[in-house]
């Protein structure tokens, strides 16, 4: 008597709107188990687990740490907010919160689910940074230049065992990040938006093909192909001459 394999089962954290809940209809689609986490209240269902957690909360990202051990096929650290002040006219507090989020909780999070794919011998991490993460503008910029360059060693680690750990980088994308920052994004030129969908789609195209890096987007990948070639002293000025303090994501 034959029985179906298990669904693979994937943890998303900002999973509510955006990008995350993109991937999560995308996931479900692929036939994934989802667990859904977000510090916004996230609607029941029979096909998916919910898990509501503020993961700057110590206590609650201790909660998602430990389902992370208990085994998962994917991990998913999209969660992830900008602040629409400059670095000093933004209160500590913030930027500390802001920094425990894009950092700590991925660097967690990541520790957690690693051992058990690493044992199977398969699985995979996302981590959702940036395409300003290639740019030296701003403290969030910076956080998102950690997870890049995080990621993108702890791939050379993983990936002789058979485990995918792949950063995204997307750039503009139209979800409610920015409102919720109470940014103007007013200025930002239309075709240099995605959609939520393009830039999950091609995320997990990508990590399909084992890649340790996806940036959604050929002015993204231009973007960020310019920042890697120019000395960083040049970086620096041209940036000055733009308002680049806004978030791309």
């Amino acid at each position: 008597m034959s029985t179906e394999p298990p669904r693979p089962t994937a943890l998303i954290t900002g999973a509510a709107s955006g990008i995350g809940a993109a991937l999560a209809r995308l996931l479900a689609a692929q036939g994934h188990r989802l667990i859904l986490v977000d510090r916004e209240p996230l609607p029941p269902s029979s096909d998916c687990e919910t898990i509501r957690a503020d993961l700057t909360d110590p206590d609650d990202l201790a909660v998602v740490e430990d389902r992370c051990r208990s085994g998962l096929d994917l991990l998913v650290n999209n969660a992830g907010f900008g602040h629409p002040t400059r670095f000093l006219d933004t209160p500590i507090e913030a930027e500390i919160a802001m920094a425990r989020l894009h950092m700590e909780a991925v660097l967690r999070l990541t520790h957690a689910a690693l051992p058990p794919m690493l044992e199977r011998r398969s699985g995979g991490v996302v981590n959702t940074a940036s395409v300003l993460g290639f740019l030296p503008s701003s403290t969030y910029s910076a956080s998102k230049a950690w997870v890049i360059n995080f990621t993108q060693a702890t791939a050379k680690m993983t990936r002789p065992q058979g485990v995918t750990v792949m950063a995204l980088c997307p750039g503009f994308t139209r979800t409610g990040f920015h409102d919720t920052a109470r940014m103007d994004m007013t200025k930002v030129p239309g075709p240099l938006w995605m959609s939520p969908d393009e830039v999950a789609e091609k995320a997990l195209r990508d990590f399909a093909k084992r890649k340790s890096l996806s940036i959604p987007g050929w002015h993204n990948r231009l973007i960020a192909a310019v920042a890697r070639t120019l000395p960083p002293s040049l970086t620096i000025r041209l940036l000055a001459t733009t308002d680049m303090r806004e978030p791309a994501r």
